[in-house]
């Protein structure tokens, strides 16, 4: 058997270059003249290429109201140099602002009314079940998939959106929803045993921490572990790069988004200041972010590629929490079961617990909304069922699912009303200014452009909360925002992300701004492919020294695919677990 040496050691190359199989290499050779010898795409490109390939960082969740200070403060100087030395901006994330309907908009270059992931989780009108999204939910094709089509050999490492993993011209290694390492989350799959060879420690755990008096030392656990998660990234990017070859290689840094939720009064400059040591800690694990951004554009420059650094949105402090639910109730919208009935189903949730464990809120069909809130459907009209960071909010319409009591006809006038009362709800913030709660309210057709026949199971309503507010299920107290003690503060999305490109033939010292939409499109123009037709987004030609040639193809519909539940009842508990430390779930 061929084995080849790195850094002194011998390793099978069945094992570790299965890309270089048949190759002809010689025993004994480095990895370095391997990797020359693994075959890229090769792949036919009709149009001149600006980049012969493309690295792309995702920093989940990055802002510039955080990288811009460390920078200055000369704590990221190689993203400093980066951001100097090429094309950057703010990068505008979809509505709502949330990590799987922004990454899968950007991996498809289409909105969310059209891949149809609006969050982590899905509720299905016909049956009045939640569940959580895969990458079976995805109703468009992925760049992935594009790229793999024309020939280009692709890496995609913990991208959001992508498990289970999808076959592709390359390797996939699942996101963020991915349950543990005990499931598969590879493409190929033998590539999962490699992975957890070279890295013992691999794992999907947020492992944020929390112990009474942990103090300090808890904190720098924590910090050590996503500053462990940095280093992880690159050693995965080098070892599958070396496998596999590649076009197009992604990376994804999930936990700079649970770095800013957890830690954001250490890192706002309005309150980072009463906590000196802490606000120390962050930032120096932002520094050893930077040290691992500085071995990924090495690892670019040795490759010849461009590199595109996104967030799928940005971040910014978690001032409350809105109730929508408690308005429709309060309005007469939303009927809760008797003081009797709710204590009977507290109950029942709590035999369950001792007879089951700790129940998820997938569970049993709808038990999770039912614990939640209660709801007598057979006198609700309007409800908002899941959120994440905006609510989601259903008409409960005759016919439509199995409750059902508004008359299909009074659909348009209903939905109109409660979106109109809605955007009138004011309150007023701590320092006493009063505010709209909701100062946009979409209609999700109009807002993404689709049919609501085609996409049953989007919300009718969709409710923007004043930036630095959160919409929650629950109904607590009587008012409609529940602010945040500031010794508890955390952090929560804004719109505003982060893009920056460098690299060959990119320009210098140039802002632009551009949605997340536009990423894809302009990936597939700067590697000299045809966009096709139905992408949403622009290419941005502006980011060029030679404004690429934009050619559009006709669009490659993705076929449906029957499916079995994706997660088991442990994995969706782990699942939750995990989106509730973050404050995705309630």
């Amino acid at each position: 058997m061929l084995s080849f040496r790195r850094d002194g050691d011998l390793a099978r190359l069945d094992e570790v270059l299965p890309a270089v199989r048949g190759q002809g290499m010689n025993p004994g050779m480095t990895i370095e003249a391997a990797v020359r010898a693994v075959p890229q795409g090769g792949a036919a490109r009709p149009l001149k290429a600006l980049a012969e390939r493309i690295l792309i960082i995702g920093l989940d969740g990055a802002t510039f109201d955080v990288l811009d200070p460390l920078i200055q403060a000369g704590r990221m100087p190689a993203l400093g140099e980066f951001l100097r030395d090429g094309v950057c901006g703010v990068l505008h994330s979809t509505k709502p602002p949330i990590t799987p309907a922004a990454w899968t908009t950007f991996m498809t270059g289409k909105g969310p009314g059209r891949h149809g992931i609006i969050d982590f989780e899905k509720y299905h009108v016909a049956t009045h079940e939640l569940t959580f999204n895969s990458t079976y939910e995805i109703r468009e094709k992925t760049l992935w998939e594009h790229l793999s089509d024309k020939g280009l050999k692709v890496g995609s490492v913990h991208v959001p959106m992508t498990y289970p993993p999808r076959p592709v011209n390359g390797f996939m290694i699942s996101g963020f929803e991915t349950p543990s390492i005990d499931a598969d989350f590879t493409y190929p799959p033998e590539l999962k045993r490699e992975i957890l060879r070279r890295i013992p420690d691999y794992n999907y755990r947020t492992n944020w921490r929390r112990r009474l008096l942990g103090g300090l030392a808890m904190l720098r656990e924590n910090l050590a572990y996503i500053q462990r998660s940095f280093e992880q990234g690159v050693e995965l990017v080098k070892l599958c790069g070396e496998m596999y070859g590649w076009d197009v290689l992604m990376i994804v840094y999930k936990l700079v988004d649970n770095l800013q939720h957890k830690t954001w009064k250490y890192l706002d400059p309005r309150f980072n200041r009463r906590y000196p040591r802490q606000a120390q800690m962050a930032a120096e694990c932002f520094m050893r972010l930077d040290e691992n951004l500085a071995k990924l554009f090495e690892y670019a420059r040795r490759h010849r590629a461009t590199v595109l650094i996104m967030s799928d949105h940005g971040h910014g402090s978690l001032d409350g929490k809105a109730q929508p639910n408690l308005l429709l109730h309060a309005w007469g919208y939303l009927a809760l079961r008797s003081p009797l009935d709710r204590a009977s189903q507290r109950a029942g949730h709590w035999l369950h617990r001792l007879n089951k464990g700790k129940a998820s809120r997938f569970e049993q069909g709808s038990r999770g909304i039912e614990r939640d809130l209660a709801v007598d459907w057979s006198r609700t009209r309007a409800c908002v069922m899941h959120a994440g960071i905006y609510g989601f909010l259903y008409l409960n319409v005759r016919g439509r699912g199995p409750n059902g009591v508004v008359d299909p006809q009074d659909y348009h006038a209903l939905r109109d009303e409660i979106a109109e009362r809605l955007r009138g709800v004011t309150a007023t913030d701590p320092a006493g200014k009063e505010f709209r709660v909701f100062p946009e309210v979409y209609k999700t057709d109009e807002l993404y452009g689709c049919s609501r026949a085609d996409y049953p199971d989007l919300p009718d309503l969709l409710l923007a909360p004043r930036p630095g507010l959160a919409v929650i299920r629950k109904i607590r107290g009587r008012s409609p925002v529940r602010w945040c003690p500031p010794g508890r503060l955390e952090g929560t999305h804004r719109a505003e992300g982060v893009l920056a490109l460098g690299g060959p033939n990119v320009r210098r010292g140039l802002r632009i701004e551009a949605d997340i939409v536009d990423i894809a499109p302009t990936t597939l123009a700067a590697l000299g492919l045809r966009v096709p037709v139905d992408m949403e987004g622009r290419v941005l030609g502006q980011a060029f020294t030679v404004a690429p040639t934009v050619e559009r193809e006709p669009p490659v519909k993705k076929v449906a695919e029957e499916r079995a539940e994706v997660y088991t009842e442990d994995e969706r508990r782990l699942l939750e677990k995990r989106l509730s430390e973050l404050g995705y779930l309630e």
